[in-house]
């Protein structure tokens, strides 16, 4: 039986990328890894109760990505901590084959680590999704930048890392190379999965008579560039280019205040600009199957699965051909950008608009590409986990 860390995610129901690979692979792992939490009230590691594995199964996704505990549980922990009793779902005092840590976790949980490896005989290993709080500290939340280099130091006390792109890989061991740290993990790269298709993949033209839409799905933040891309289409607009933008995502509150305030205005000025916040899964696949093509117009990703899943739903996506994006644009199916400045991007979206045959070429090119699942993912993890000695 293994570990597996879902502090965060466990008290979230958003389902932006972290929340969705880190419920991915509990999923995929269900009965053969209890799901633990380090509850501050009780000032202890436990296995999760019931209401927070409701919110690792919600599909509804939420507004806010801040941890949340429900009134009861913080007295009922406060005063189980008061009176010295150990919590209900106390870890088991044995020994657990293995640890995963899919989560960014905080210091807090980071100086608690010690406590919980004690369970465990195996391997610890986490997964590091990217560096952009170093290399674009500009478009980060400030707390974040601040708390990032702390981070990369504890990762040290794993026995191994599975990055998520070569691009993260290089950026976590060259960090490390940087501060000269000895006797570093072994860090591989394991690219993520892609939830499967619960019904065939629609790439079906829309009637001529229909107005296209350019899906784009992604929290609204600084990184994301959804400013430049509000540029390109009121060029394309300007010109009398007829499609509608639609975005799907959450707001980061520090990061993403000026991208939703030109949505609105865009959307004052009468614009055929459609955004809807978060949305369900059941919202997003279709809104995918409705779609023209995608664009996702991020500067820098660790991943990228937006694009991954717009391929796999036959629909091509615009997005940056560099980086970690660029490790999955290049394979087909994308038009890969060397800039997503709002020039490079209102001529993509105006010449796959305007050319039906390019459309339909990178469609055939997307519905040729293969991707594995999440179980084929976690099925990676644990098989490479196994093969990573305890330091």
């Amino acid at each position: 039986m293994l570990l597996i860390d879902l502090t965060h995610t466990s008290h979230t129901r958003a389902r932006t990328g972290i929340q969705r690979v880190a419920r991915a692979i509990q999923q995929n792992l269900a009965g053969q890894a209890t799901p633990v939490t380090r509850d501050p009230f009780v000032g202890a590691w436990r296995a999760l109760e019931p209401w927070e594995l409701a919110n690792l199964a919600n599909s509804q996704g939420g507004e806010k990505r801040k941890a949340e505990w429900p009134r009861i549980a913080r007295w009922r922990g406060r005063l189980r901590r008061a009176l010295g009793r150990t919590p209900h779902h106390a870890l088991p005092r044995h020994d657990y084959a293995g640890l995963i840590v899919p989560e960014l976790f905080a210091q807090r949980v980071a100086r608690d680590y010690p406590k919980l490896f004690a369970h465990v005989s195996g391997p610890r290993v986490a997964l590091f999704l990217d560096a952009i709080p170093l290399r674009f500290p500009e478009l980060t939340p400030p707390g974040t930048v601040a708390r990032f280099p702390s981070y990369l130091r504890e990762l040290l006390m794993f026995d191994g890392i599975a990055a998520i792109s070569d691009e993260s890989r290089e950026s976590l061991t060259g960090y490390w190379r940087w501060l000269g740290a000895s006797h570093s993990p072994p860090v591989t790269t394991i690219s993520l999965g892609a939830d499967p298709l619960k019904s065939p993949a629609t790439s079906d033209p829309s009637p001529a008579s229909a107005i296209p839409v350019v899906l784009c799905v992604g929290t609204l933040e600084g990184r994301k560039n959804h400013l430049e891309l509000i540029d390109a289409c009121e060029r394309l607009w300007t010109r009398g280019v007829k499609f509608q933008l639609r975005i799907i995502g959450h707001v980061n509150a520090e990061t993403g205040g000026t991208a939703l305030a030109r949505v609105r205005a865009a959307q004052a000025a009468g614009l055929p600009l459609h955004y809807e916040g978060p949305a369900t899964d059941e919202i997003i696949s279709r809104a995918y199957s409705e779609c023209a093509f995608t664009i996702y117009p991020s500067i820098a990703e660790g991943f990228g699965l937006p694009v991954i899943e717009s391929l796999e739903r036959g629909k091509p996506c615009i997005c940056s051909g560099r980086g970690a994006l660029g490790e999955i644009s290049q394979r087909g199916g994308c038009v890969a950008l060397d800039t997503v400045d709002a020039s490079s991007l209102s001529g993509a979206i105006g010449r796959l608009l305007e050319t039906p045959s390019e459309l339909a070429a990178l469609t055939i090119a997307a519905r040729a590409r293969k991707f594995k699942t999440w179980a084929d993912y976690t099925r990676e993890l644990t098989a490479w986990m196994h093969t990573v000695s305890r330091r």
